[in-house]
């Protein structure tokens, strides 16, 4: 799939953020048809394909950092390096924590939008042991860096915000 290809002020390639979130709002749906908490993420490259798809990896092992923009940027880190990874676009159908947005900034992605925001997402979990959600959001995070990432977000909220009726109850 593709997207346009031309660039933001900050470098990057204008894409059609509403198609790409919904992708990632399908990995999301995916991972919680399969037993997973209802997070998946997508990674953008420059020229607007999708280069990989990540759901949420709790389970089997119930490891708590297993979020899918954690996966995915650790997965990207290794296959494409901080130079190529400037120019991609994270999608990810919620907010990421503060964990997220640091692996992320570490392998150089150059821009994060995302659907569903942690303050909404802590509304939504409540104190819930297997997501006891950061409100923290991860604009605070990305801007303590020394490097500039793009933040995109909140966008589609009540799509996103949708995906986890029932599951945290």
């Amino acid at each position: 799939m593709t997207g346009t290809t031309e660039t933001s002020g900050a470098g990057l390639p204008e894409l059609d953020h509403a198609h790409y979130l919904r992708l990632a709002f399908k990995v999301a749906e995916t991972a919680k048809a399969s037993g997973q908490h209802p997070f998946g993420a997508i990674l953008v490259g420059g020229d607007g394909a999708v280069l990989m798809e990540q759901a949420n990896g709790y389970m089997p092992d119930r490891d708590m950092t297993g979020h899918a923009e954690r996966l995915i940027a650790t997965r990207a880190g290794i296959a494409y390096g901080p130079r190529f990874l400037a120019s991609a676009t994270l999608y990810t159908s919620a907010e990421p924590c503060a964990m997220c947005a640091g692996a992320a900034y570490w392998v150089g992605i150059g821009r994060v939008v995302y659907g569903l925001s942690e303050k909404r997402m802590k509304g939504l979990t409540g104190n819930h042991p297997e997501n006891p959600t950061l409100d923290l959001p991860c604009e605070v995070v990305l801007a303590a860096g020394q490097r500039k990432v793009e933040v995109v977000g909140p966008l589609l909220e009540d799509e996103a915000a949708a995906q986890h009726e029932g599951v945290w109850g």
